[in-house]
């Protein structure tokens, strides 16, 4: 689906395409490639380039484009992970403007929502690329503030009972981590091309380069902090678990040894041999009653060290 953004105070939707006009194609179909491809003569190999799921954050040129893309959060169900990134493509020349996405996300409707409330002015292609560094850096941040919210869930299931989903559940969180920090490296990186890349006045907007390194630092130094606490809780929650099997152990052997000790008792009773006990008026009972004895006690030095 493509639409026409016209920047006047906040992208505001057009029928048609005019100079200056940022085109934004968000999950196309093959209409939406042939239009690029025949009506502004986008390279075909930038368009396969941005499709490409595992693409990372980079800058191209060809002839006088420039394909610039970012790795940006979205949620995700695939194979059970609830975040993961995803490649978006900003595709100019000159005074055409195109961002191409391959999958629905919230922040592109977000960030032209936000443009219209607080009715920004987006004066060039620059612009337009660093506000949307910018957004995906607070879209990092809020995914990961759902993130810490589902280990701190996961954890107090864990506290009650420790079940394999419970932990599976941890492991894709993690992977989420690993997602969004190598995605947010990779963007600081590909900031630091950019401006080398924009040097000209015109393009020299400090107050704004400042925001957007500033959003990307505080998004990569979030990712780390909840990368470490979480895997100090998977630490954690393996050796509970490693320690709980232990204590099973130990309670499975003293079951065994308490019980061992009346068949044990009753198999010296049972041989065919004489043992003087048959001749006892209540010798059942006083076998019965000893090998109680010496499972009761056994039972208590058991618990005495513990192992109960």
């Amino acid at each position: 689906m493509r639409s026409f953004l016209y920047c006047e105070a906040g992208f505001v939707e057009k029928d048609k395409w005019l100079p200056d006009c940022w085109v934004n194609v968000e999950c196309p179909t093959p209409e939406d490639i042939q239009y690029l491809l025949n009506q502004f003569h986008v390279p075909q190999s930038f368009l396969s380039d941005i499709e490409d799921t595992d693409e990372r954050p980079r800058i191209e040129y060809e002839g006088n484009w420039l394909l610039t893309i970012l790795r940006i959060p979205v949620q995700s169900t695939e194979s059970g992970i609830p975040f993961t990134t995803v490649p978006i493509g900003i595709i100019t020349n000159n005074e055409i403007i195109i961002s191409v996405c391959y999958h629905k996300t919230e922040l592109l409707p977000d960030f032209i929502r936000y443009s219209r409330r607080k009715e920004l002015v987006v004066r060039h292609k620059y612009d337009l690329i660093l506000r949307l560094i910018h957004s995906s850096a607070v879209w990092f941040l809020k995914y990961l503030k759902q993130i810490n919210n589902e280990v701190a869930r996961a954890e107090k299931a864990l506290e009650k009972s420790i079940r394999n989903e419970d932990l599976l559940r941890l492991m894709k969180l993690e992977k989420s981590m690993v997602y969004f920090n190598t995605s947010i490296r990779g963007n600081e990186v590909m900031l630091s091309k950019l401006q080398s890349i924009f040097q000209e006045p015109m393009y020299m907007d400090a107050e704004l380069v400042e925001d957007v390194e500033t959003e990307l630092k505080q998004a990569h130094l979030t990712v780390n902090i909840y990368s470490d606490i979480l895997t100090g809780t998977m630490d954690a929650f393996a050796s509970i678990i490693s320690n709980n099997v232990n204590t099973i152990m130990k309670r499975m052997t003293s079951i065994s040894i308490i019980l061992m000790v009346p068949t044990l008792i009753a198999s010296f009773y049972g041989m065919n041999v004489i043992n003087y006990v048959e001749e006892l008026p209540h010798g059942f009972v006083v076998i019965v009653l000893f090998s109680i004895t010496l499972s009761a006690l056994a039972f208590f030095v058991f618990r005495r060290i513990k192992w109960f």
